[in-house]
């Protein structure tokens, strides 16, 4: 009984200590984000409010007075203008709330430091405008970056839907508050749309991309960009960075709880949902176009497989098992998408970072220093993409797959 007693003693205090570790992180968290944000406001940093007459190269801001962030606050895009002729389309990711529990646990600083469960953004702050406009294929100070002159468009993602959702959803926070997620992000998407065609309207080369949740929305939504935004545009590529995020329940979240339209929902028969998006995208009459189709993602995504250990049942944080399972599924979904079209054009990469990847690899590189970082086999996202959408489409770092070695 004494060691039982002794034990439990044990285990309290293991428990306060964890408590209050979380507590000291959670602040730290708050803190430094709250110093971010706070720098740039005092610096000026946020980009302006687009004028009348926007400089070429220069990034802004633009209110979308019927838009709505996942929280009900403001919404806003970014856009840049370059050259008339080549436009970037940029789905941006933020990750997804698929009931009430994952709704009531959006990020913060002080969730994100204090390792807790984190599932979406739900709001536009400075500190999400760094993760939207200042690296990777966004940095126009990059000589390498051959995307600098471009004008870019970037459809910000606050919703937790893929870009797709037309509902609302009541939940309660963890302090017990009644709370609504907007599920806008469908007519988030078709606003920011009227303004790219109306600012942007005849690009020769059209790039649809996007990283994460932005990945997914690719192929749900490239056949629409392409035919009724911009059906005159003879050269389109896409491009999905991280997509891979198997689900049982995909059709349900996306009818039931996203109410996207049918032609979202309908075709998604598989825990695949990208596989089956990019099955239907790439059996859409577009008369006569073929879109230029492009897939990266890391071996073993610390971050999607965080997502995926919870569908599977366990908690939202990576490990061996789930991380072994994700290569594995990389290398059926690589091998179904070169089965739908064998012109697809693929980059695999398996870099680390010690500081938050857990021992997985990095979750997205379109947006991130990474873009301009060298596989083993010398190449780098950067050129492989400006490559792509100039006509000529190859592969990179297949061999990850293959070996399996990370």
């Amino acid at each position: 009984m004494g060691g039982t007693e002794e034990t439990k003693a044990s285990d309290d205090r293991g428990g306060r200590v964890a408590g209050l570790t979380r507590r000291f992180l959670s602040r730290t968290g708050d803190l430094l984000e709250q110093r971010i944000e706070s720098g740039m406001e005092r610096g000026d940093r946020e980009v302006p409010i687009l004028p009348e007459e926007p400089e070429n190269g220069k990034w802004y801001r633009l209110p979308m007075e019927e838009g709505i962030s996942g929280d009900g606050s403001d919404y806003h895009i970014y856009l840049k203008y370059g050259r008339a002729d080549r436009l970037c389309l940029f789905l941006s990711g933020g990750g997804m709330a698929w009931d009430e529990y994952s709704a009531a646990r959006p990020v913060t600083g002080a969730r994100l430091a204090a390792g807790l469960p984190n599932y979406y953004w739900n709001n536009l702050r400075p500190v999400t405008e760094i993760i939207n406009i200042y690296a990777g294929i966004m940095d126009g100070r990059k000589q390498e970056n051959a995307f600098a002159d471009w004008s870019f468009v970037v459809i910000t993602y606050t919703t937790g839907d893929f870009h797709v959702g037309d509902s609302t959803l009541q939940y309660t926070d963890e302090d017990g508050t009644g709370r609504t997620l907007y599920f806008h992000g469908r007519k988030n998407f078709l606003m920011a749309m009227e303004e790219a065609v109306k600012r942007f309207p005849s690009p020769q080369k059209l790039l649809i991309a996007g990283d994460s949740a932005g990945a997914f929305a690719v192929p749900a939504l490239a056949g629409e960009i392409a035919a009724d935004y911009y059906p005159d545009c003879p050269d389109v590529t896409l491009l999905s960075d991280s997509a891979l995020l198997e689900f049982k329940d995909w059709q349900h979240t996306l009818r039931d709880v996203w109410k996207a339209p049918r032609a979202q929902w309908e075709p998604v028969v598989s825990s695949n949902i990208v596989l089956d998006w990019y099955r239907k995208l790439l059996q859409t009459d577009l008369n006569g176009r073929k879109l230029r189709c492009l897939y990266a993602s890391s071996v073993e995504d610390y971050l999607l497989s965080s997502y995926w250990n919870e569908f599977l049942g366990g908690k939202f944080e990576t490990g061996p098992e789930i991380r072994s399972l994700f290569r594995n599924r990389l290398g059926e979904t690589v091998k179904g998408l070169a089965e739908l079209d064998p012109s697809f054009g693929f980059f695999i990469y398996d870099w680390k970072n010690p500081l938050y990847t857990k021992g997985g690899t990095v979750h997205t590189a379109v947006r991130l220093p990474y873009f301009y970082w060298k596989t083993k086999s010398g190449a780098t996202m950067a050129e492989w993409l400006a490559d792509a959408v100039d006509g000529k489409v190859r592969s990179e770092g297949m061999e990850l797959i293959a070996s399996g070695e990370v």
